[in-house]
């Protein structure tokens, strides 16, 4: 177990995204280390199948449909999830969409929805969620899921997508400052190319990319846990404004 990690016992975190992927991961990771979670996402019917297995085994976890491109949704969808389960400690933003067009070729309502779901949706839920924290007076934790792709964007059709992610990265860090006086941590998890629905429609698209790769695989959801898990507790009292990169040196540096 991460040192610290069993006094996340009776926290309260919101995953955004959580119906597949890194976000179910990570829901079902704090689930099983006695965070009682607030599953936000578009898909009701996965969310319901997720909370009833999570609750089979044992944990605490509500289902709140959430579209992130709708901000005017965020205030009554953390209420809801706060009358369910209590004031919210953790705030994970996964929720994301990729981008399969090249700049040249891109429509201004594309770029627009892009640009709303990466980085618009993470910093105004952030905000959300900090307001009421410092209503409070309790401290609290923002993990932001970026990518690799803030560092290296390796293929054309990618810059918007790229673009995003290395805003959530600037946003982790000027956050981290604000929030810093309210015992608020901010910090970002940059993972590499792991397996996913959305590394699925890369492959189709791209083939094997692996091939390229020191170590010729993909990563494994499982393989984010620790780092989750670690800027969560108590063991990253004194780490904020970061962003760990996680991608099994599939990339250059």
């Amino acid at each position: 177990m991460v040192d610290g990690a069993d006094g996340l016992r009776g926290k309260v975190a919101l995953v955004t995204g959580a119906t597949s992927g890194l976000g179910l991961r990570f829901a079902q990771v704090l689930a099983g280390h006695g965070v009682r979670v607030a599953l936000m996402a578009r898909r009701r019917d996965r969310m319901d199948a997720i909370v009833a297995e999570i609750t089979a085994q044992g944990g605490t976890a509500v289902a709140i449909p959430l579209d992130v491109s709708r901000v005017e949704d965020f205030a009554d969808a953390v209420t809801k999830a706060e009358t369910a389960l209590g004031p919210v400690d953790f705030l994970v933003n996964n929720a994301g969409v990729p981008d399969a067009k090249l700049a040249t070729k891109m429509q201004a309502d594309h770029f627009d929805h892009v640009m709303s779901v990466n980085v618009r949706a993470p910093f105004l839920l952030s905000a959300e969620v900090a307001r009421r924290l410092m209503a409070s007076k309790r401290p609290g934790r923002i993990v932001n899921i970026a990518s690799m792709a803030a560092y290296h964007c390796p293929m054309p059709g990618m810059a918007l997508y790229a673009v995003t992610k290395s805003a959530l990265v600037r946003m982790t860090e000027a956050l981290a400052v604000e929030l810093a006086v309210a015992n608020i941590n901010v910090n970002a998890i940059a993972p590499g190319a792991f397996a996913s629905e959305m590394m699925d429609g890369m492959l189709q698209r791209m083939g094997d990319i692996t091939r390229h790769f020191p170590r010729r695989r993909l990563g494994e959801p499982s393989g984010l846990d620790s780092t989750l898990l670690y800027l969560l507790s108590d063991a990253s009292a004194y780490v904020t404004g970061t962003c760990i990169k996680v991608d099994d040196a599939q990339y250059p540096r």
